[in-house]
């Protein structure tokens, strides 16, 4: 049984889902300029959780949105002369990009909110129907007093959210903490036409608008940073309840910790952040997927150069023992079974990828030590690549920089093998043209033809790619 730890509850809960598939929702960015680290942690937590569930057999439905209506939008735009949906557009490819980089799974659907306007105002035409918003000069807000048990996601008095928190006044409204639903319209600002004259939602309407037309009145799992959970959040519950007088919105609400740089939280608004491009120009996509992983996602976690480096070694070592060059086919196996119990164990805990990471390890080592024993570490090397594939790891040797394919085409060609025939990926073709080349020695070797052999060693040698012969067989890797 998964057990999930819920915001709304403060404990964790046995994961029952509604039905199949899993309905879960993740709250997007706000594309007016380039994503951060921040932003790749949770994607790559809520990635991570969406795997393991389909890991365990659940099919999941995942909606994730684009607020591409804000005033950050509005004013990056007016700043760069260009129309906000172009900016924000702009900024959505390279969203794309980011997360292809960290291998984070396409949602099911990415509803942007400007394409969402005619739900937005039927959910607000309900709620003023109904009692719980109040129109007032252009603008409607919701009555967050008709709301009996507003603020139980942050688990505060409307007296205790008052306290320090940053409240927009304004004369119309009725209680200090009702927030907008729909803002009048403004001089030089996208509108649209709506029973209160022209305008644009306010920011927490849009996401109630986009999970309940595409997943339904109640979901099973609803995501985002610890950052969100007030205002966002609670006013995401109070306005969608309220609107479908369906209870809960969300069973399990998840919460990720927070990105640091230093002893700040990074964030686009302090100007405080490394951007994922930056990240990825030093390291690669495993390696800063696995030091995610290796905190728990309700942690905060703080980024340093150096510490993803260190990662680095942690995937070469993983990489090296899911080589597809590492079966020895002997009499003895390596029993991968104990391992994935424990993964599982792990990964039921409320996704503690700590642990489950640290089973990666294990199993990695007991493969090596199996090929060194010339056992046969097939059925152990497969459990690995899927257990690595259940976070998100693809375990690809990153290329060296520098490394071009036509070399290792050229080689490749030279021992037999046509180039046509080969990947037309320029680093699977790398690596392929390795792994034949390879093959070829061996075959050499099984020949007793030494001299030959040894010319394909050296010849790889030049190229930046060193062997290694180990009682399993021959594994490779960049210089």
């Amino acid at each position: 049984m998964i057990r999930i730890f819920s915001t709304l509850s403060g404990r964790k809960e046995d994961f029952i889902p509604q039905g199949d598939p899993v309905r879960m929702y993740v709250c997007g960015v706000t594309p007016y300029s380039a994503c951060h680290l921040g932003h790749a942690m949770s994607y790559i937590v809520f990635d991570t959780v969406r795997r393991y569930l389909e890991f365990r057999g659940y099919g999941v439905r995942h909606v994730q949105n684009f607020t591409d209506i804000d005033d950050k939008i509005i004013n990056r735009a007016n700043e760069l002369g260009v129309p906000p949906r172009e900016l924000a557009e702009g900024f959505i490819g390279q969203y794309f990009a980011d997360m292809d980089a960290l291998n984070v799974k396409r949602a099911d659907v990415y509803p942007r909110a400007t394409d969402e306007i005619p739900k937005i105002i039927e959910i607000i035409e309900g709620l003023l129907r109904k009692g719980y918003a109040y129109e007032a000069g252009g603008d409607v807000y919701f009555r967050v007093t008709s709301d009996s048990d507003y603020g139980k996601l942050s688990h505060r008095t409307l007296e205790g959210m008052m306290a320090g928190a940053r409240i927009e006044v304004r004369p119309a409204k009725e209680h200090p903490l009702d927030f907008t639903l729909w803002k009048g319209a403004k001089p030089g600002e996208p509108q649209w036409p709506s029973p209160w004259g022209f305008g644009r939602p306010g920011w927490h309407i849009e996401c109630s608008a986009m999970s309940l037309k595409y997943l339904g009145e109640s979901l099973d799992i609803h995501g985002g940073g610890q950052d969100l959970i007030f205002p966002h959040h609670e006013n995401e519950i109070a306005q969608s309840e309220s609107f479908t007088s369906v209870k809960p919105f969300v069973r399990y609400w998840m919460h990720n910790g927070l990105m640091q740089l230093g002893e700040e939280k990074m964030s686009k608004s302090t100007g405080k952040l490394v951007t994922i491009r930056e990240a990825l120009a030093k390291h690669s996509g495993d390696a800063l997927r696995l030091w995610v992983l290796s905190s728990h996602y309700r942690s905060p976690i703080t980024y340093s150069d150096e510490v993803v480096a260190s990662m680095e070694k942690g995937v070469e070592r993983l990489v090296r023992a899911a080589d597809t060059g590492v079966a020895a086919g002997g009499a003895n196996c390596v029993d991968a079974r104990p391992y994935l119990d424990k993964f599982i164990e792990a990964m039921d805990d409320d996704f503690s990828t700590p642990q489950a990471v640290a089973v990666l390890f294990d199993l990695a080592r007991e493969i090596n030590r199996g090929r060194d024993e010339a056992m046969d570490v097939g059925e152990a090397r497969d459990a690995l690549v899927s257990l690595a594939e259940g976070l998100g790891l693809t375990l690809k040797e990153a290329v060296a920089p520098g490394l071009r394919p036509e070399p290792f085409v050229e080689l490749a060609v030279r021992h037999g093998f046509p180039s046509e025939r080969l990947s037309s990926d320029s680093e699977r073709r790398i690596s392929e043209c390795i792994e034949l080349v390879t093959e070829k020695r061996a075959e050499l070797r099984r020949a007793r033809q030494w001299q030959l052999a040894d010319a394909i060693r050296r010849e790889l040698k030049e190229l930046g790619v060193t062997l290694e012969d180990t009682p399993g067989g021959t594994v490779w890797r960049y210089t």
